[in-house]
């Protein structure tokens, strides 16, 4: 039997509106103009009618009329955590709780209804599909905006799901198709339907994923609902994608069946399906076939809808125990800097300053100068850590040739985004790993972990400046990075420049730290990131 961990109502429970059209005409009155009161509102008068006896049948159409209007201002209130870095600040931690609140009231007020239906209140009869529906669509909204933030969920909410699609399979109406106005076009929907495409979104990295991307997946996965099933049994061969699995007794999510044991409360995802959808996708775009044509939207051109195909085949579709073979767990300590300029200093042992500049303070000794009264030496890294340059203290969880997993020592530390410049030196080597960050999340206990992929050896710390007729004498270098070829990966020598400096064709002067001189000619774009470019180079002709 499904519990629903329900308070009681009470009595002195106030809200504005009790029945549907109260409800309705208090939403035409409800200012939105200030998003931020408006939200505080409508969570406020939610959790209070939450609180409030009525039937359930009313209590249904109240929450009915409301869905749009809290679907609309979340949407827009979840803007104010778009780009953030991690950990949010205070400010917006606030209005992320204040977010997973209100989905939390819409899960709260759908299972009071679905309480008053198991209890046999006739009213409700054959209404069982939509109100789990329902429940399910609030359960999974709250972990779309964990993963959205960057922010760990806690399992609770994976038990929540569980139960739901649990009480749907023994009433018999995991598939009955049920109105979803919060979907394009209504697309009727199934609790199969948003319980398989949680479980496999949850399952594709989503923490490498974009906002936008994850709304694509979402969006995606209604649409391909046809082919989401959820079973009691399995069954697979050599040549297809191998089924995925759930215990609905557990507390995570979809995992591969080597990692599981066959138990009753374990159910399988076939991929099959999917796998066979999302190929042909691809073969059609690759044929010239447009997003729109195969009804993928209109977010991406075919080469990025391609890319995201293949991605997420690669993840939900295809064995992945080649990948987990090639990390190995690792024990040690590791320090850590961010950004192009602390980097530099570390590597150069000093701060960067202009070459072949003289005569004057240049503008970091200016800052030296205000700041403690005099210049600081070059070589001490006390003094580079005083700048603003300080390391980090962080532990690897687990490393391969192709990058690392790493886990802050603490809840202290710079606030980082996805794809920034980050250079890591772990307890037993002498020198820097240069890499990008892939993913960064916040866990329940508030330390930040993340996915860093390596760039191929050992950076030097160097100098950029444009050349030509068109620079000024008065232009000024900037730290930059130089990455030499390393022949065993056939990768041939590249530059980390900050953002907007890279112009295809320009001619540059490098400044090594030996005080050479080397004048070369930037080729294309490697790789873009949030504070550098990577850019090939050739010698001046």
């Amino acid at each position: 039997m499904l519990k629903l961990p329900l308070e009681p109502t009470d009595d002195l429970a106030r809200p504005v509106f009790r029945d549907k059209a109260s409800c309705t005409a208090w939403l035409q009155q409800l200012q939105l103009t200030n998003l931020h009161q408006a939200h505080g509102v409508l969570r406020a008068q939610l959790d209070e009618f939450n609180r409030y006896a009525m039937h359930g049948l009313e209590r249904l159409n109240t929450l009915e009329a409301l869905s749009e209007t809290v679907v609309a201002v979340q949407r827009d209130y979840a803007k104010k955590l778009f780009s953030k870095k991690l950990p949010l600040s205070e400010d917006e931690l606030t209005i992320f709780v204040s977010i997973i609140g209100l989905w939390q009231g819409m899960v709260t007020g759908y299972q009071r209804c679905l309480q008053a239906f198991v209890a046999g209140d006739k009213q409700l009869s054959g209404m069982g599909a939509l109100l789990t529906q329902r429940c399910l669509r609030y359960s999974g909204l709250q972990i779309f905006e964990h993963l959205r933030s960057g922010y760990e969920f806690d399992g609770k909410l994976w038990q929540q799901l569980h139960a739901l699609f649990a009480f749907a399979e023994a009433q018999g109406f995991q598939q009955t198709a049920v109105r979803d106005e919060l979907h394009a076009a209504a697309l009727q929907v199934t609790c199969q339907t948003v319980y398989a495409k949680t479980l496999l979104t949850c399952h594709a990295r989503p923490w490498e994923l974009t906002r936008g991307q994850l709304q694509m997946l979402d969006r995606w996965l209604t649409r391909w609902s046809e082919v989401l099933h959820v079973e009691r049994h399995h069954s697979s061969s050599a040549e297809d994608a191998p089924p995925l699995a759930v215990d609905l007794a557990g507390m995570q999510g979809l995992q591969s069946l080597q990692q599981t044991v066959a138990t009753e409360d374990m159910r399988y995802l076939s991929m099959v399906p999917l796998s066979k959808l999302v190929r042909v996708k691809i073969i059609l775009l690759q044929q010239g076939q447009s997003p729109q044509q195969l009804e993928l939207g209109t977010d991406c051109n075919g080469t990025e809808c391609a890319d995201f195909l293949n991605r997420l085949h690669r993840d939900c579709c295809e064995p992945n125990h080649e990948r987990l073979s090639e990390r190995h767990i690792v024990a040690q300590s590791a320090e850590l800097c961010f950004g192009i300029e602390a980097v530099y200093a570390h590597i150069a042992h000093k701060p960067f300053k202009q070459p072949h500049k003289e005569v004057g303070a240049d503008s970091m000794a200016r800052k030296q100068i205000a700041a403690f009264g005099h210049v600081l030496s070059d070589t001490n890294r006390h003094d580079i850590a005083q700048l603003g340059f300080a390391l980090e203290s962080w532990q690897v969880e687990n490393e391969s040739i192709m990058g690392a997993r790493v886990l802050r020592g603490g809840n202290e530390g710079e606030r980082i985004g996805s794809h920034q410049l980050v250079a890591l030196k772990p307890s037993d080597a002498n020198a820097f790993i240069l890499g990008k960050i892939s993913w960064v999340l916040v866990t329940r206990s508030g330390q930040l972990r993340m996915g860093i992929q390596y760039f191929p050896g050992i950076a030097q710390a160097i100098a950029v400046k444009g050349k030509g007729i068109n620079i000024a004498q008065t232009d000024k270098a900037d730290a930059a990075l130089l990455l030499p070829a390393v022949e065993t990966l056939k990768t041939p020598p590249s530059l980390l420049v900050p953002r907007e400096f890279f112009l295809a064709g320009r001619l540059i002067d490098i400044f090594h730290l030996d005080g050479n001189v080397q004048t070369v000619k930037l080729g294309f774009s490697v790789d873009k990131g949030a504070d550098y470019e990577r850019v090939s180079f050739t010698p001046a002709p």
